[in-house]
């Protein structure tokens, strides 16, 4: 994936469209990609990691020990790539550009997505809960009143609670 001559891959334009989510905002192909495809590049301005201290900022990507790109300009169209815990992307750093290719062959009017990283994910995702599709497939909603978790205790799981 990501072959050496990434910029004669980045002239291959794929549409995308923005698009509401179980997440939020979430960055979509109209056209189908095909595995080890060069798909989008996430830009925006270079800043030293130092200032990323005190930026409460979540389009925040470290390229290196130094160097992190804040990415939250409207302009920069793959902020809108969502995090998922089985991905169809994969960013690389090359030369302090993040480059994102496509992991597998993608379907026109799919999302696209990319594994955020442990860090990332230990700080902003595992508070509020994954919600990518692999994640959101495996949970079970909590019983949400007393009544209803001591219906499932007591085996009566099918009876209707009144609200």
């Amino acid at each position: 994936m990501g072959g050496e001559n990434h910029r004669a891959e980045m002239k291959n334009h794929h549409h995308f469209v923005v698009r509401r989510t179980a997440t939020g905002l979430g960055l979509f192909t109209e056209k189908p990609i095909r595995r080890g495809d060069f798909v989008i590049e996430y830009t925006g301005k270079l800043i030293p990691n130092s200032a990323t201290e005190r930026m409460k900022g979540r389009y925040l990507f470290q390229v290196n020990s130094r160097w992190t790109v804040d990415g939250a300009g409207r302009e920069n169209l793959s902020r809108y790539i969502n995090h998922a815990c089985k991905p169809n992307c994969q960013a690389f750093i090359r030369k302090m550009r993040i480059l994102i290719y496509a992991k597998r062959n993608i379907a026109a009017g799919e999302e696209l997505s990319y594994d955020y990283g442990r860090e990332y994910f230990d700080e902003f995702i595992r508070p509020e809960g994954c919600r990518c599709d692999t994640c959101a497939a495996r949970q079970v909603p909590a019983p949400a009143s007393r009544a209803e978790r001591s219906a499932l205790r007591s085996g009566h799981s099918s009876a209707v609670i009144a609200k």
